[in-house]
């Protein structure tokens, strides 16, 4: 394992520390009391997290569920994403930085560019009025249902072999990752895309899983921290998230491995097609009845 991965993990253990330690201590200054969370949000994290690390993605499956089921106000919904999600992706990138090997130059850009887009994004969207976000959301959703329609009909580029990037190319990347980093505040989920991106720029396709669950891994801990300050998300469903993502997370990684997902793929653009409808529909209804 090279030092700059060694050096992540050693980063990420350090985040995760000090995300929790941070969240605990911000809720203490505002309730003395313990909120737990219900069995529909700890199984929504165990069920997305598991299909998240076998490369399905987590943030529009559970803003569907969250719609399908009027578990968390639709403004609340991108903190909760970021906030509840953070530490299951921490474990994810976790392991996929210690065993599958990319070049460190391109790991450590793309990451640190994901982060900043998060950081600059993360204050605004926690900000937004509730319309706005049902309106950014339901964009999001529709682009990630297209997103799976591609990876279905395996019209997503395949890639390369390459596991590093140089000079303009890099540069793209870079560029490309601070833009899904800035997006992941809205609600969007960063995998997908980020393998469309790497397997454009030649790589290896396997080489997406420890750049884009590393990106998440710091992003969503940087952003859920300004979502947490903001008191703009849903805590019970952030701590099932948590509670049941991490679970999910090392059964999926060490147990589990691999499932054939093309029908579990087509389900989730029916669902989330369902839940993009559900937000803009709502956005409109309250307009015009306000």
């Amino acid at each position: 394992m090279s030092p700059a991965a060694l050096a992540l993990l050693a980063a990420l253990t350090l985040l995760a520390v000090s995300y929790i330690w941070r969240w605990i201590a911000v809720q203490r200054t505002r309730t003395s009391t313990r909120v737990a969370p219900g069995l529909a949000h700890t199984l929504t994290g165990f069920v997305t997290n598991f299909f998240d690390t076998l490369g399905v993605g987590s943030f529009a499956p559970t803003t569907s569920i969250f719609k399908l089921l009027h578990l968390v106000p639709d403004e609340r919904i991108p903190g909760t994403l970021n906030t509840g999600h953070a530490l299951p992706t921490i474990v994810q990138a976790l392991i996929f930085i210690a065993v599958v090997s990319v070049d460190p130059l391109t790991l450590v850009l793309m990451i640190a560019a994901a982060v900043a887009g998060a950081w600059i994004d993360a204050g605004a969207v926690a900000r937004l009025p509730r319309r706005a976000i049902q309106l950014g959301m339901g964009a999001a959703l529709l682009a990630a249902a297209t997103l799976f329609v591609l990876a279905n009909l395996h019209w997503i580029p395949a890639g390369a072999d390459a596991l590093e990037l140089r000079g303009g190319l890099l540069a793209v990347a870079v560029a490309g990752n601070f833009l899904l980093g800035a997006l992941m505040t809205l609600g969007v989920g960063l995998y997908a895309p980020c393998l469309i991106l790497v397997s454009l720029l030649g790589m290896n396709p396997i080489a997406a899983f420890p750049i884009m669950m590393g990106s998440c891994a710091f992003l969503m801990p940087v952003a859920g921290v300004r979502f947490i300050a903001a008191g703009s998300y849903d805590l019970r469903a952030a701590i099932g998230l948590a509670a049941g993502g991490v679970p999910g997370v090392l059964i999926a990684a060490f147990i589990v491995r691999q499932l054939p997902l093309t029908w579990l793929r087509w389900l989730v653009v029916l669902v989330v097609l369902y839940a993009a409808v559900a937000m803009l529909r709502t956005a409109w209804i309250e307009r015009h009845a306000g």
